[in-house]
């Protein structure tokens, strides 16, 4: 590889101008969780609000920030109503050492979320942490949610509201308390049953909560990644799979495991039962009848695999049960984590599947050529952040044949819109401050021909920053002058591990490395989740629907189009190999 020193201070008219409000506000929070004690989360506010956060605009006004809000909420189990303290920790051990039972706790989730929490039921907290990333990430989405609490609080003391018992409408709340109608809906949606019995305690109790850090060194979070590991590793070695080469996939639980296995397709007839035993008024079965009428712009297979996810679903454990079984037959192993690092694993060995069973998309592959192929993929749910740089550096140190790294991500976007593809030829990480430049495995090329909604666009700029409360507009301003146009959080770490695979040195700081000869194959996608410069506000409510998987899908047909053509399987030719790459 070639390394030459970046002048990072040629950005901007010979000066970084990065927020120096979101760098106070990291160093201010990261100091007080040295501590051994408790720290009340309201001292953290004032940094907060001189962010000015993309995320969280109207935090320093008094004007209600309902999209902060119901981001905050997504990411946050619901014994956050009413807590007083949230205790982080790297692991169970930890926890227990300090006098925290959370043997005895109640196991809790976040709807939009990975982390391992635990309930006291008296109003604490406990939560495992798998990186510095969950850190920067948990920290401003727990002052977010106290300064949106107390903003609602203020306002319903001031107009005396409510005055009755009942249940809160949302439009009642939107003329009583400002903020819009759909707003108050989705909190509406989020919590439930229990929005009314929450706003009145919103109403009576200011939240005045407080956080602890257990724990949180290098070392422990390396410690946990081995941890987490030592199951996959373990069961490459039952199936014999050990000095196999071996494609690193980075992406998601469902995509890869629906395009190898062929289940949906299998049981088409009864998804389709499934289907028209819902209300005619229901939008799947509309689209449905758009199929049929010829009427859609959608592709059928992906039709079937979000409506496969809601049949297993509805049948409950028995349904996960089957599904489970069904793909470990076709040569899948699914792996659930037991770790903080709450990031499920797939092993798929590529001569236990079925080229007949494949999606049609994939194209024409060669049975024999499939059955005789020595290689494995494992495919991991992407992670958050740095935990991504531990991950794929325990993997390449346990693991010396791997061949291909492929990593497929969620995105905010400066210059497209959600459902969009984006691939990078750059990648500035802003935990390292180094830039590398991408010969990337991918290109419009193959993703274009399964996108039906979206656009693809290639030859793009990615910058991995450290937390999505940590940006806002000058600072998204900044990167959008340099052409950076993919805003995520997950590149730069593997970019960080990847040349640590290919170098004797340590990934380097401040600088710029060129990725054009690398011992293993490197393919960067993301699909784009939120535009922040345009819908901040409404990234509470953002979640992909049938037609989000559609950027899904053609991204991981892609991924496994590139594996197959290296692997010789694909009819239409064998792919450009790194490895003979002079």
């Amino acid at each position: 590889m070639a390394v030459a020193r970046l002048a990072l201070t040629s950005f901007a008219d010979g000066e970084v101008r990065l927020s120096d409000e979101v760098e106070v506000y990291q160093r201010t929070y990261n100091t007080l969780l040295r501590s051994s004690g408790e720290t009340q989360l309201r001292v953290l506010e004032p940094s907060h609000r001189a962010t000015g956060s993309s995320l969280h605009s109207l935090a320093a006004s008094a004007e209600l920030d309902l999209g902060a809000f119901l981001y905050a909420v997504r990411r946050l189990p619901d014994g956050i109503v009413g807590a007083r303290l949230v205790v982080m920790g790297q692991d169970v051990e930890a926890l227990r050492a300090n006098g925290i039972p959370v043997d005895s706790w109640v196991e809790a989730e976040a709807p939009a979320r990975r982390r391992r929490w635990y309930d006291s039921g008296e109003g604490t907290l406990a939560v495992l942490m798998a990186s510095a990333s969950d850190v920067d990430d948990l920290v401003p989405t727990l002052v977010a949610f106290q300064i949106e609490w107390n903003k609602i609080r203020v306002r319903m003391r001031a107009a005396g509201w409510p005055d009755s018992d009942g249940e809160i409408p949302p439009d009642e709340c939107a003329r009583e308390l400002g903020g819009s109608v759909d707003d108050w809906t989705r909190l509406v949606d989020a919590w439930g049953e229990n929005f009314s019995p929450r706003m009145r305690l919103i109403g009576k109790q200011r939240l005045a909560l407080r956080v602890r850090m257990l724990g949180g060194s290098h070392t422990g979070y390396a410690r946990l990644t081995r941890t987490w590991w030592a199951p996959v590793s373990a069961e490459l070695a039952i199936e014999g799979l050990t000095e196999r080469p071996l494609y690193f996939v980075s992406s998601n639980t469902h995509s890869l495991v629906n395009i190898v296995t062929g289940i949906a397709r299998e049981r088409e007839s009864e998804l389709i039962g499934f289907v028209e035993q819902m209300d005619k008024r229901d939008p799947l079965r509309l689209e449905l009848g758009a199929f049929r009428d010829g009427q859609t712009e959608g592709s059928w297979e992906n039709f079937m695999y979000f409506v496969a996810r809601l049949y297993f679903t509805a049948r409950g454990e028995q349904g996960y049960g089957e599904r489970r079984a069904a793909e470990m037959e076709r040569g899948v192993t699914h792996l659930r984590s037991r770790t903080a690092l709450r990031v499920p694993a797939q092993v798929i060995p590529l001569s236990r599947l079925s080229a007949e069973a494949m999606d049609p998309r994939v194209g024409e592959v060669d049975a024999s050529v499939l059955a005789e192929s020595d290689a494995v993929i494992v495919n991991i749910d992407y992670p958050l952040g740095v935990a991504a740089y531990n991950i794929l550096r325990e993997v390449a140190v346990d693991r010396t044949a791997l061949r291909g790294v492929y990593v497929l991500g969620k995105a905010a976007t400066l210059n497209a819109d959600v459902g969009d593809v984006m691939i990078s030829s750059v990648v500035h990480d802003e935990h390292s401050g180094t830039t590398y430049w991408l010969d990337n495995a991918f290109s419009v090329d193959d993703i274009a021909p399964d996108l039906r909604f979206g656009t693809g666009l290639d030859n793009q700029r990615a910058v991995t920053v450290k937390s999505t409360f940590l940006q806002n507009r000058s600072y998204l301003d900044f990167y959008y002058r340099e052409a950076f146009t993919v805003v995520e959080m997950e590149a730069g770490p593997y970019c960080d591990a990847v040349y640590e695979i290919a170098d004797a040195d340590r990934y380097p700081v401040g600088e710029a490395v060129n990725f054009s000869k690398l011992p293993l194959d490197l393919g960067i996608i993301h699909y784009a989740s939120d535009t922040p410069y345009t819908q901040a506000r409404t990234l509470g409510a953002m979640g992909l629907s049938y037609y989000g998987l559609d950027s899904t899908y053609a991204s991981s047909l892609a991924i496994l189009r590139r594996i197959l053509r290296l692997e010789g399987a694909l009819a239409d030719g064998v792919a450009d190999d790194p490895r003979r790459r002079e």
